[in-house]
């Protein structure tokens, strides 16, 4: 999958598309054994991807393996635009796999985007698997900063509902903004990530997912499916 020669037009136009397979019933009961997590680096100026998807038990965070793919990408940044980057690598990553996560968390938006087509959103339709979005930074939608004690959460309006949550996840530290990708609700995302969070600002998936990635870019590990047998704790 390449999306390097579009316009912002055409991509805009995936992204609308894409928003009409959007689901967030398809899960019953929140019964999950395992989580992933996702992340990109790259060096500066490089068009050059490392990707990274972690396994992790769930609620315990115990690593249980890690995809390492490369990939390219010449499309442009563009806030609002980060899956048409990151997703070709990260599919990349994903078909290595060989037993799927039951859900997976990214860097970036879910719904909280002005057309609900963030990162999470973009992949989980590609993939038709569970997403979540858990965000560094805002994009869309009005909140009311939650209170300073972590889980401390506040709602975040967009698209005239509650798309997302701005959650505490430290004390006193700036808040992760939480969305569901697909197939999730609201709600059901945010008691996701609120059960991944642990000492940290950035929850266990992708904050390990990004631990691995630098670790994958910078030579100390190397590209494929990398089973953990027990758990180092290395990250």
């Amino acid at each position: 999958m390449s999306y390097n020669n579009l316009t912002l037009p055409q991509a805009t136009a995936i992204q609308e598309e894409l928003r009409t397979q959007l689901r967030f019933d398809l899960v019953k009961e929140q019964d999950f054994n395992t989580i992933g997590g996702a992340d990109i680096s790259f060096n500066k100026g490089s068009n050059q991807f490392f990707a990274a998807i972690v396994m992790l038990s769930f609620p315990y965070m115990t690593l249980q393996g890690y995809a390492l793919a490369r990939g390219s990408s010449d499309f442009p940044y563009v806030p609002g635009f980060l899956g048409f980057r990151e997703i070709p690598s990260l599919l990349k990553a994903w078909e290595m796999i060989p037993d799927k996560p039951d859900l997976l968390v990214l860097d970036g938006q879910g719904i909280l985007h002005p057309r609900k087509m963030g990162i999470a959103s973009h992949f989980g339709v590609l993939t038709q698997h569970l997403t979540i979005g858990c965000a560094k930074n805002s994009l869309f939608g009005k909140y009311e900063e939650p209170g300073l004690q972590k889980y401390s959460e506040s709602p975040i309006y967009g698209h005239n509902e509650i798309s997302g949550y701005a959650l505490r996840t430290k004390d006193r530290t700036q808040p992760v903004y939480v969305s569901p990708g697909y197939g999730l609700n609201v709600s059901q995302a945010l008691a996701v990530i609120r059960k991944c969070v642990n000492k940290y600002r950035i929850p266990e998936p992708t904050r390990i997912a990004h631990e691995i990635v630098n670790q994958f870019r910078t030579g100390k590990l190397k590209e494929g499916y990398h089973k953990v047998i027990q758990n180092p704790e290395l990250f």
